[in-house]
């Protein structure tokens, strides 16, 4: 059964976590992991959100 949609509300957080698959590590090196922050915190800009992230806790991460 698929997964139902999600509900996305204005000026509500949104907290995403990103996994490999079966839990598998996504970033092997440092330098992936900050390239990806940056890139992700570019995007982000752009469309109007902001991005919270504990760099100590890889994977997870707060959309305002």
């Amino acid at each position: 059964m698929p997964r139902r949609p999600r509900v996305m509300l204005p000026n509500v957080p949104v907290h995403l976590i990103q996994r490999g698959n079966n839990r598998q590590v996504c970033f092997a090196a440092d330098e992936d992991y900050l390239r990806y922050l940056d890139w992700l915190e570019e995007f982000a800009g752009k469309t109007g959100c902001t991005v919270h992230n504990n760099r100590d806790n890889r994977g997870q991460t707060t959309f305002f």
